[in-house]
């Protein structure tokens, strides 16, 4: 087993503000979801710990299949790593196919990500299907070669189509010609997506408030799933007997979880003006082929956002913030690097701590050691999909079926370096 992760941080004493700070472009307001203290003891079906996106799609999705939830956070909805979250709706793993085969098998690598293809495909759908107020909007994306040769590209194209993923490989020329960025090659993908990703918490709790789920603001501190149900007791002294709990606290995990192969990380971005007459085509989503990649987007209202510069050495929230102003000025000069047509004025800059996985894959399922506890926690660049992905495998488990993909994703898995 690799040794254990670096502590993201303490869930006794951490907020949300230290786990973002500067401001973003998610200016929506969530005081109109019911967010009322905890009065007494309370029993439900499900518990959902966390009220951030996963949060709020695990509360979609439980009310869904008809069980009585109950959803807690010791903070407002929505406020955490929601509010920094740049809301790339990406298929494409932080992890490349080529570097998931060399450490799975080509099978598991490509059950991950065809899992996610799908995961994107199904929030579009599920948005779509509830008329759900987010901006979501249909992408591709674009993968660019970081150096200067696109050789690594070149391969990783080949096992996405041995694989059956979409996707077209666009070399120099007809990368410049189409999208007039000068790099070495790019892999031009569909299925994609973008959105608000505050908006989209939103909806989706009031989606499952109106289904009868009740959202209190309590903090969680014992877990004891020693009997039939578990039972979670409060900071206030109450408690809450479950039948079954899931943790969506995001990057605090509480000690109950003990998992090796995760490490926090931390990430800027900026945000420039509305500019809609100089953004690329077609506003694709783009993203680097390197470790620490460059990330882009633009919003409905033409805004171009650009985030990376990430370090694992930098966490704490007053160091990384300090940064703000050295990182946005780094990501200025890469976004005209990047798009020279762009206006690199900042209007917005933003700093979040997020964690990563050695393999680029969440953590999701059953917590060992603790019968009706699950996990959802998706982490890395894949946020927001590896959460809806969550929602479906967690769901499914409730609801009495499996699937491979929570050996692929478990807690207690062996990472890459193990092997």
């Amino acid at each position: 087993m690799p040794g254990a992760a670096i502590p993201t941080f303490d869930s006794e004493t951490t907020e949300q503000t230290d786990l973002r700070g500067g401001r973003s472009p998610w200016l929506s307001q969530l005081e109109h979801v019911l967010h009322r203290p905890v009065t007494g003891d309370l029993r439900c079906d499900v518990l959902i710990v966390g009220c951030g996106i996963t949060g709020a799609l695990m509360a979609e999705k439980l009310t869904s299949q008809g069980l009585d939830v109950v959803v807690i956070d010791r903070e407002l909805p929505g406020r955490g790593s929601t509010l920094a979250s740049t809301s790339m709706l990406l298929w494409e793993i932080d992890r490349s196919l080529g570097e998931l085969t060399a450490a799975y098998g080509f099978e598991r690598a490509v059950r991950a990500y065809q899992a996610s293809f799908d995961a994107v495909g199904g929030l579009k759908l599920l948005v779509q299907r509830l008329g759900l107020p987010c901006e979501m909007r249909a992408r591709n994306s674009l993968y660019l070669a970081a150096g200067e040769s696109a050789k690594e590209l070149i391969e990783e194209h080949a096992l996405r189509e041995r694989a059956g993923l979409p996707g077209h490989f666009l070399d120099h020329k007809l990368l410049l010609t189409e999208f007039e960025m000068a790099r070495a090659g790019a892999i031009l993908s569909p299925g994609s997506a973008d959105a608000d990703p505050v908006q989209l918490a939103g909806a989706l709790l009031q989606t499952a408030i109106m289904r009868g789920a009740r959202l209190h603001q309590a903090e969680a501190v014992t877990f004891d799933p020693a009997s039939g149900t578990v039972g979670v007791g409060l900071k206030d002294g109450a408690t809450i007997e479950a039948r079954h709990v899931v943790l969506a606290t995001g990057y605090v995990m509480p000690a109950i979880v003990d998992a090796t192969i995760h490490r926090a990380s931390s990430s800027w971005a900026i945000a420039t003006a509305p500019q809609p007459q100089n953004v690329w085509k077609d506003s694709v989503l783009i993203w680097e082929d390197s470790k620490d990649y460059l990330y882009a987007r633009t919003t409905a209202e033409g805004r171009i956002i650009i985030g990376g510069e990430d370090s694992r050495d930098v966490i704490a929230p007053d160091a990384r913030d300090a940064l703000i102003p050295e990182k946005s000025r780094r990501l200025a000069e890469r976004l005209g690097a990047l798009w020279p047509r762009a206006k690199c004025d900042i209007d917005l800059n933003w700093s979040g701590t997020f964690d990563t996985t050695s393999d680029g894959l969440p953590l999701i399922g059953p917590v060992p050691g603790a019968k009706g506890v699950y996990a959802a926690y998706g982490y890395g660049g894949n946020g927001i999909t590896f959460s809806y992905l969550a929602a479906q495998l967690i769901g499914g488990l409730i609801a009495g079926s499996s699937s491979p993909l929570l050996g692929d994703f478990a807690l207690d898995r062996d990472g890459p370096e193990s092997r």
